[in-house]
């Protein structure tokens, strides 16, 4: 029997969409990356070559790749440095060059040395004006990786357990996170230099060491925050920036993940609609109500007795997972509705071949690499001091109190995410500055899906008040992410990817607000 523990789902929420001191504003006369960055960083000359032969598609398409060196610290620019992966594919209209397009998946924790080029058939010809400029985060990938000692292979859970005795095992496992990612190697001197402001001075150092004067950028969830953490903190090297599925400033991490609470259950709620319109295919009720009370007592018999499926057993904190990844996008119900009729079957005995989606998480989740595949993300959130990663409490009570008030409005995905209990709240090391807060009037073109339940829209409109140069176009559906849907196999927002590409050709933000048509 192959288990799934609490341990790897902070990760696997912040990281898996697919499948986690204030600056000046920017009419102040420098930009608030302060300490200046000495000029053997700005200056450095790159050495360009092939990438490594783990980047495939960027050696297929003629990428060039480097190493820019940034200080570990930089208050101390004289100390230890990190070796920052950069690949570039030069643009093709050169009479026509605009200038470096960068880019960030989000995360925390997400690599994204071939970020950029995954976009180009999204930018269609606007990328001949750019250098499509990708780079992996510090401490991830190929930029100066951190390890974490190994986390041994997944425990099994017990044939029967409890709400309470589930959440003891994640806090027993985030504990054995922190300890074993901050005693190995010299990790205790690396981790506090592990922050989103790290980051975009990072990013400012690729700029300068590339001889740009601005960068653009195009980032989505926390990449998305990253990009307005690089306009608070560089308000004059900010070219044209795109920033789509973003969250609130004034929230920490945890606040956010919180949040997305009540629209994960108004997204179930939208779901158990559209499988009642197709009770003879699933028969999991004829009614919205009879679906959703079908899951609701799938996660209560899982809360007394894991169900057992396809050789894995999956506890109520693992079920809420599995069902909180496919929720994201609208064109994911049929797989939702073929998993939720798989384990309902599984729990009352019956032989189950779990379907592909299901087949597919299972094998993800009880990967033997999983856990250390999700260092990255554990990294941010513990090494930023507030907005956009950090902010995590450190007593384990306040998670379950939380878990436990939530269900009374929020019993499917409530637990799940107020119980979510991080390694931050076990880390030794303090953050070394405050998260960022966001005020200036840089110019900045933002995304949001009216109805991410992964990042709400109350969130993006939150921010959008504090960018007051921004313009928001809102895009009337179920997603999380909405600029180049169709690379994902989604279905495209038309006008959303018009006025991306339109602005990045061009450098004019729309007049006024506004939101495409589903």
């Amino acid at each position: 029997m192959r288990g799934i523990t609490p341990s790897l789902t902070v990760g696997l929420s912040l990281g898996l969409a697919g499948l986690f001191a204030a600056a000046v504003p920017s009419s102040a006369a420098a930009p608030s990356g302060a300490p200046r960055t000495p000029s053997v960083y700005e200056n450095q000359r790159l050495t360009w070559g092939p990438c490594s032969e783990a980047q495939t598609e960027l050696n297929a398409a003629g990428a060039q790749c480097a190493k820019v060196t940034v200080p570990l610290d930089y208050s101390a620019p004289g100390g230890r440095t990190l070796r920052i992966a950069v690949s570039r594919i030069r643009a093709k209209a050169t009479s026509h060059r605009r200038g470096i397009l960068l880019s960030n998946p989000g995360g925390p924790g997400g690599t994204g040395l071939a970020n950029t080029l995954a976009l180009r058939p999204a930018l269609e010809r606007v990328a001949d004006g750019y250098d499509l400029i990708g780079f992996d985060p510090r401490f991830l990938g190929e930029s100066s990786p951190v390890a974490c000692a190994p986390a041994g292979p997944p425990s099994v859970p017990p044939p029967s357990t409890s709400p309470r005795a589930d959440f003891e095992a994640s806090v027993r496992d985030a504990r054995q996170t922190a300890r074993r990612c901050q005693e190995h190697g010299d990790n205790a001197e690396l981790l506090p230099h592990a922050s989103t402001r790290n980051v975009a001075r990072d990013m400012d150092v690729i700029r300068a060491a590339l001889g740009e004067r601005k960068l653009s950028y195009y980032g989505i969830s926390y990449g998305a925050d990253l990009g307005a953490v690089y306009t608070q903190m560089f308000p004059r090297r900010t070219d044209r920036m795109v920033i789509d599925s973003s969250t609130d400033p004034a929230a920490t991490q945890y606040e956010l993940f919180r949040s997305s609470g009540a629209p994960a259950e108004k997204a179930l709620d939208a779901w158990a609609a559209w499988t009642a319109r197709r009770h003879d295919t699933y028969r999991l009720g004829r009614t919205a109500s009879q679906v959703r009370a079908r899951v609701e007592r799938l996660l209560a018999r899982a809360e007394r007795r894991p169900v057992d499926v396809g050789g894995h057993r999956l506890n109520a904190p693992v079920l809420r997972l599995l069902l909180k990844q496919p929720i994201q996008h609208a064109e994911n119900n049929p797989m939702l509705a073929a998993m939720v009729r798989d384990l309902v079957d599984a729990a009352a005995g019956k032989p189950v071949e779990p379907s592909p989606g299901l087949a597919a998480m299972l094998e993800l989740l009880a990967s033997p690499d999983l856990a250390d595949s999700m260092v990255g993300g554990a990294l941010f959130m513990c090494g930023d001091g507030g907005w956009p990663a950090g902010g995590w409490p450190e007593d384990p009570e306040t998670y379950w109190d939380n878990s436990v008030r939530s269900r009374t409005t929020q019993p499917v995905f409530g637990p799940y995410v107020n119980g979510m209990i991080a390694p931050c709240a076990f880390w030794a090391t303090e953050p070394r500055e405050p998260g960022t807060a966001i005020a200036n009037d840089v110019p900045v073109l933002m995304l949001q899906a009216r109805h991410d339940n992964n990042v709400p829209y109350e969130g993006a409109l939150a921010l959008h008040r504090k960018l007051t140069g921004s313009r928001l176009v809102t895009a009337d559906i179920r997603s999380h992410g909405v600029y180049g849907r169709g690379l994902e196999g989604h279905r495209p927002v038309r006008c959303a990817d018009r006025t991306v590409n339109d602005y990045l050709r061009t450098g004019d933000l729309p007049s006024h607000d506004f939101t495409c048509a589903p």
